[in-house]
């Protein structure tokens, strides 16, 4: 496999943290952009804002950039502003790109291309399992807009492009904002230390539906595979780990890994009688230091390890998630992994490098 010299953008991420761990194993050259210069190893750190069209420019400039893998967003308080937002930083990456030998650019977004965006969640009634080729849900949603601009520079620029659409990741990283099995990690250490029930916080149709997740192992694998496979080209792939489950087992053996007993929803979807981490974990950054200084944890600060909101989303869905992997299976990436399995590994090693007790 020809190997490149790549830009991680967003290194710090789950998704973008552990891409550039695998590519610098792999033997790439990396570079690795954040707002705030990452500490990986291997990883030559690149700063800059790319909301900053001067500073992004200066940090880039000269950069023998061969191929980028884009996995970075930003919040704003509606879907419109998303997209403005979003769009200037990718448009930004690429003006700052121009003088580079680019082949390929790699675009990370997620199962909301099929569910609709965060305030129109759960628009997209798209039949199970979702596949590459579904129409795009009706209304604003920052994924379409960074297809677009990557289409665009691709076009302009002459290069190659994939997109990649996991479900919820699954992976170590610290600080970030969409991190499922770090935030349930911290949840079920607190009921743990203060004897609170491990109470289910979401709908019973995710209870009881059929889902899937993506290891950020099989993502980094996907991502290099198809930004280095002449056939790949120009797709979109769905990305998960090739199992499916449902949560009412999931949710039990997880409270078995760390010795609690747990319980499902209400026997109802109704929002009164619903248990979101949000509603749950209110008071929490004072219980999580009191745990953190107990047990010499290395972060007293919950806000930076869990992100009540964003697994209250995945979990209070109301519709079955399953994606089709078909398609990157046809192309040739045949790579899986058991999703308990990566739920557990990165519990290990939260566990290993003090971060949960």
């Amino acid at each position: 496999m020809r190997k490149g010299t790549a830009l991680v953008v967003g290194a710090t991420g789950i998704t973008g943290g552990n891409l550039a761990s695998y590519l610098v194993a792999s033997g790439w050259t990396v570079y690795g952009l954040s707002r705030r210069a990452t500490e990986q190893s291997g990883v030559i750190p690149v700063a800059a804002d790319l909301l900053d069209k001067p500073a992004t420019e200066q940090a880039l400039a000269g950069l023998p950039i061969t191929h980028v893998f884009y996995c970075t967003w930003i919040r704003r308080d509606n879907e419109r502003a998303n997209v403005e937002a979003n769009s200037q930083m990718m448009r930004n990456l690429f003006a700052a790109l121009e003088a580079a030998p680019l082949a390929h650019a790699s675009l990370v977004t997620g199962t909301k291309q099929y569910l609709g965006s965060f305030e129109a969640y759960g628009s997209g009634r798209i039949e199970t399992p979702f596949r590459e080729s579904e129409p795009r849900v009706p209304g604003d949603n920052f994924y379409y807009a960074l297809e677009d601009v990557l289409f665009e520079a691709a076009e302009r620029q002459g290069f190659a492009w994939n997109v990649h659409r996991p479900h919820t990741v699954i992976g170590y990283a610290r600080g970030n904002a969409m991190n499922m099995g770090t935030t349930l990690a911290v949840y079920a250490s607190i009921c743990r230390e203060t004897g609170r029930p491990f109470v289910f916080p979401g709908s019973q149709t995710q209870w009881n539906a059929l889902t899937d997740m993506t290891d950020a192992l099989v993502l980094a694998r996907q991502m290099a595979w198809a930004a280095t496979t002449p056939g790949a080209a120009n797709q979109a792939f769905n990305t998960v780990n090739g199992d499916v489950f449902r949560w009412r087992r999931m949710w039990r053996e997880i409270g078995e890994y760390f010795g609690l007993d747990s319980q499902g929803p209400e026997a109802s979807d109704d929002p009164e009688t619903m248990q979101p981490l949000e509603k749950q974990m209110a008071g929490a950054e004072s219980i999580w230091r009191e745990i953190a200084a107990k047990h010499d944890l290395v972060e007293p600060d919950v806000a930076k390890l869990a992100s009540w909101w964003h697994t209250d989303a995945d979990l209070g869905r109301d519709q079955e998630c399953v994606n089709d992997t078909t398609k990157s299976r046809d192309f040739g990436f045949d790579h899986f992994r058991e999703t308990r399995s990566a739920f557990f590994d990165l519990f290990d090693r939260l566990r290993a490098e003090k971060i949960i007790p």
